[in-house]
């Protein structure tokens, strides 16, 4: 146990200097539509590099910054490098694409975490179009009606919403019809048995049926193989995230996936005004 505290201890010293030195990068993985194999949008995740451990996994390291406090600092530098990353695409003449970023509870249930995304947008110069929060299903069902709340706000700026991990948690679907979003994501824990579970395969039909009963896009996750892939296009899923497509990237490499056009118009939200 006092190897084990000590272990967490270092590891949260290290990520405080991490974060000051800024080791934290971001990746992206594509968001595909299913039926045309085109990107629709990426999703920013945040690594860390530790210069003597090497890569250590956001399962390890997430969860500490949010017991310690830290997932503030990170929550705000990846809201802003995702938007500058992508205002820097947009002006390199790549086709706007939106940016996807995961937000912890503990900030989208803050007064002032909209005001937040605003002052990036205006410092970034990205239109909101251009961006969307996720946020898990368990976090909007804390504080409820603040949540929802500050995502009307976000709404009104034209940023998207999306609930992450959808399937996951509890939420109630009284609620989930007031919260202002645009998207659903399956989570992968349906999404990658649907060919051998046929419990996993009935619900990622049902989740799919109640995003369009709702009007919202639906994105599965974790998506892995051509013959997955054909489940969600057969049952009408729109968009899929996976290594089928592509492993998450860093900037370098994700640009080989983008498209160069010189002129370009806002993309409209699917199912949603």
């Amino acid at each position: 146990m006092n190897r084990s505290y000590n272990q967490l201890v270092s590891l949260e010293g290290d990520l405080r200097e991490a974060i000051s030195k800024d080791q934290l990068s971001l990746h992206y993985q594509p968001k595909v539509d299913v039926e045309s194999g085109y990107i629709n949008g990426l999703e920013a995740l945040v690594r860390w590099k530790h210069p003597a451990k090497g890569v250590i996994s956001p399962n390890e390291f997430i969860p500490l910054a949010e017991e310690t406090g830290l997932i503030t600092r990170i929550d705000e530098w990846v809201l802003y490098e995702a938007c500058r990353q992508n205002q820097e695409w947009i002006e390199l003449g790549y086709a706007p694409e939106r940016i996807a970023v995961n937000v912890s509870a503990s900030e989208i249930q803050k007064d002032d975490f909209a005001y937040k995304v605003q002052r990036i947008l205006a410092i970034t110069g990205l239109a909101p179009e251009y961006l969307e929060i996720e946020v898990t299903e368990n976090s909007v069902m804390q504080h409820t009606e603040d949540c929802i709340r500050t995502m009307q706000y976000l709404k009104s700026m034209g940023v998207s919403l999306a609930i992450d991990d959808f399937g996951t948690g509890y939420s109630s679907l009284s609620y989930l019809r007031q919260f202002p979003i645009h998207y659903l994501k399956i989570d992968q824990t349906f999404t990658k048995d649907v060919l051998t579970d046929p419990s996993d395969a009935e619900i990622v039909k049902a989740m799919i049926r109640l995003a369009d009963a709702f009007k919202l896009g639906v994105v599965a996750e974790g998506v892995e193989s051509e013959e997955v892939l054909a489940f969600l296009k057969e049952n009408q899923c729109q968009f899929y995230q996976g290594y089928y497509f592509s492993r998450p990237l860093p900037p370098e490499e994700i640009v080989h996936l983008l498209t160069k056009q010189s002129v370009y118009k806002p993309k409209e939200n699917p199912r949603s005004s």
